[in-house]
């Protein structure tokens, strides 16, 4: 007996399931030109930003540029983890325009740590699986771009802040907003293991030394090693024009190179990317800093960027030597098989 074509409704169903969207194809204009409004706005707003630190152009620029940035940037965030993205841009442009029109200060520096929150999550989560390493370095260069997009909306929202509270509110947020959010996407955590319980515990205690370092330095560190130490970083800034932050070389880019690497492998992998927002948040602080030049902003970035990324390679190939099979060819092949399925950069996770 010869077998029924499929239904309509069956092929329908096979076509959402293939694309991650709605069955409707005016659901999926929708969408298109939601990503093509957006995608206009947030280079609108890069180029406005660009000419108000430049000095071209009125001064409002950078303000009018905050908000574009913080609204789209929340209405990608709700869309990309499956939430109410017109709710959440509605309710940012009007955090955005408050904080701009009322110029009270407390409102623009709230207005600038929101941004920096979102935009470092919002990095975070727009990454995708990496078979290989080449691949889990260009999405650290993803990452970094759209927490750079963020920071320019942070400075132009003109904060009046503390530079080390700012950093550790907006991280504690970050992290704390991306733990929520991965719970989600991770099937809580029962699904860890011991391997990802094992990773998470690392990271935790990786992140807490690298913040406590400067603290623990300053408070028990005899005056004599604390001057040594301080003479180092001078010669650094002197002779190559920055320093690399200890907390994006050591935590921020090799949680996002080995979590997008063990990302396409396994689930638990969106545990360990959860500690890329040390990187991705901090981007907002370095450009914040008004002691810092934008120069010297992109050379901490990079050098912090190219040491990171050799941490994270030697992180992949210590995990692949002592979980993975023996011999190239079986590594390749493993390599090959690694396809975790995940929706893509532009579609909604959940």
């Amino acid at each position: 007996m010869a077998e029924r074509a499929p239904s309509r409704t069956a092929r329908l169903a096979s076509r959402f399931q293939r694309s991650g969207g709605s069955t409707t194809p005016s659901a999926g204009r929708g969408r298109a030109v939601a990503l093509w409004l957006g995608a206009v706005a947030t280079v609108a707003a890069v180029a406005a930003a660009v000419c108000a630190a430049i000095g071209v152009g009125p001064t409002w620029l950078d303000q009018a540029a905050a908000i574009t940035i913080i609204t789209v940037g929340a209405s990608a965030l709700a869309a990309r983890t499956g939430g109410r993205p017109i709710v959440f841009g509605t309710l940012a442009l009007a955090i955005g325009l408050g904080a701009v029109l009322s110029d009270m200060e407390r409102l623009r520096t709230g207005a600038a740590v929101l941004t920096a929150v979102c935009a470092s999550v919002l990095a975070m989560m727009a990454t995708v699986p990496a078979r290989r390493f080449r691949i889990a370095a260009r999405e650290v260069l993803v990452a970094l771009l759209i927490s750079g997009v963020g920071a320019l909306a942070v400075v132009g929202f003109r904060p009046t802040i503390n530079l080390d509270r700012f950093d550790y509110v907006s991280l504690a947020l970050s992290f704390g907003l991306a733990v929520v959010l991965v719970y989600r996407l991770g099937a809580g955590l029962h699904g860890l293991g011991r391997r990802g319980a094992v990773v998470l515990l690392v990271g935790c205690v990786s992140l807490a030394l690298t913040l406590a370092y400067a603290e623990v330095l300053r408070r028990y560190g005899s005056q004599a090693f604390v001057d040594d130490v301080l003479d180092g970083v001078r010669w650094v800034r002197a002779n190559l024009g920055a320093v690399p932050r200890p907390i994006q070389v050591l935590v921020g880019v090799p949680a996002l190179v080995y979590g997008t690497h063990l990302r396409a492998r396994r689930r638990q992998g969106w545990w360990v990317c959860v500690f890329g927002v040390a990187l991705t948040c901090s981007v907002a602080g370095i450009m914040v800093n008004p002691m810092t030049g934008w120069i010297e902003a992109g050379l901490i970035v990079g050098y912090s960027t190219v040491l990171g990324l050799f941490l994270g390679y030697v992180v992949i190939r210590v995990d692949l030597a002592i979980t993975g099979p023996r011999g190239r060819r079986a590594r390749r092949e493993e390599e090959l098989a690694a396809s975790r399925p995940e929706p893509g950069r532009l579609r909604p996770l959940q």
